[in-house]
């Protein structure tokens, strides 16, 4: 832990998670971000997402390290009566289960709790009723892809906001869960769809109202800001520059800074809008590119920056993820928040803490995700108590890794 890290406020709170892909093991990796003790339970071999890409040149999965950093990793033969009957032992002696697997069979609630009355088992499925659903088909029916890109055509953009969301509402489904616990005594039965995920997140940001109160929603817009002005221009070195006014403070200083306020404040008379307003700068929007993206073609990406942002106004120069990394110092170790690992298999990488300070002071520094199943027998010999002899038992009966 660095100097100025504090203890982590999870510590003492113990998790299993018996998962794959992003949401779940997201939520879990949040929780022990947090100091929870996560163990991730996978079959002998891996879970479906464990060679998922990117991988590196030699074939480890960057992606399954990322998303498992903090945990402690056990493997079962969990097709076996006896697997799923450790798996059974660990979890009722954590006590909490996050899982995105079918809950039936030996990993159903109701079996479960019958090993640990006060269990808190929280469940991802892909739809409220049971059915299927991965982040990129349930954003194709969000309306999202509609909006997205510059004409008619859905684009369903690469970030999984869905899988990211949800596995936020697990830590957070959990932490409730236990609170509740700890006034009651009682445990409970979680879940959360990825597509109720999907569908609280279009209510809450207006777009079911909006549909049902105007008949309608907006079409694509490209880089434009609906409902206010912003917007990406070209600069001379051809790098692209995204403005956004969202205040008319931010519009003043935005004339002050391309030295264009006299210009800008005509196209309010010509087209008869208030530019005092969000909605009137809305309305004038491609007038307002019109005036802008001459001056924004004289100057560098860097020196139409600087000059924004000296003037107050906000502004974010387009990079790509290689950029980011090589480039920026907001992803390096001069931002508190990123530390440097040594990822088994991977490497040594940069790697973010949770983007939380406490009292100031950030979290403990991140740590590298486990080799598949290296904990397994430090597990089973500190959770259950089993012994040298039995774990060589069941080794040789094919229940544990050879």
């Amino acid at each position: 832990m660095s100097e100025s890290a504090r203890p982590a406020p999870l510590s003492g709170v113990r998790v299993i998670e018996i998962s794959a892909f992003v949401a779940a093991p997201l939520g879990g990796m949040t929780l022990a971000q947090l100091g929870a003790d996560v163990i991730r339970i996978d079959p002998i071999g891996g879970n479906i997402d464990y060679t998922r890409w990117p991988v590196t040149d030699a074939g480890r999965s960057i992606y399954w390290a990322s998303l498992n950093k903090g945990k402690r990793s056990v493997t079962l033969d969990l097709k076996s009566p006896l697997g799923q009957a450790i798996a059974t032992e660990l979890i009722a002696s954590a006590g909490i289960l996050i899982t995105n697997l079918p809950a039936r069979g030996w990993l159903s609630y109701d079996n479960l709790v019958r090993h640990r009355p006060d269990l808190i088992m929280l469940r991802l499925s892909g739809t409220y009723d049971g059915g299927a659903a991965v982040d990129y088909t349930v954003n194709a029916a969000s309306g999202f892809p509609s909006i997205t890109g510059f004409d008619e055509r859905p684009v369903n953009h690469a970030l999984p906001a869905w899988d990211v969301t949800a596995g936020l509402y697990i830590a957070n489904g959990v932490l409730a869960a236990e609170l509740e616990r700890r006034a009651s005594g009682a445990g409970q039965e979680v879940n959360v769809a990825l597509s109720d995920v999907m569908l609280a997140t279009v209510g809450n940001l207006g777009y079911i109202a909006e549909v049902q109160t105007n008949g309608s929603t907006r079409g694509p817009l490209g880089n434009g800001l609906y409902g206010a002005y912003g917007q990406s221009f070209r600069t001379s070195d051809d790098r692209e520059i995204m403005v956004a006014v969202i205040s008319n403070r931010h519009w003043k200083s935005l004339g002050e800074a391309t030295g264009l306020t006299e210009k800008l404040a005509m196209i309010g008379s010509l087209l008869d809008v208030d530019l005092s307003t969000e909605g009137g700068r809305y309305h004038a929007r491609d007038a307002i590119d019109a005036v802008l993206r001459p001056w924004f073609a004289t100057q560098s990406a860097a020196d139409a920056a600087t000059r924004l942002a000296t003037a107050g106004v906000l502004q974010g120069t387009f990079q790509t993820f290689e950029e980011l990394v090589r480039t920026d110092p907001q992803c390096s170790t001069a931002n508190p928040m990123m530390t440097e690992i040594d990822q088994p298999g991977v490497g040594r990488v940069l790697a973010p803490r949770i983007p939380l300070t406490f009292d100031g002071s950030p979290t403990a520094d991140a740590q590298a995700a486990p080799i598949l199943g290296a904990n397994t027998d430090d597990v089973l010999r500190s959770v259950l108590g089993t012994t040298m002899e039995q774990l060589a038992d069941l080794r040789a009966r094919g229940i544990l890794a050879a």
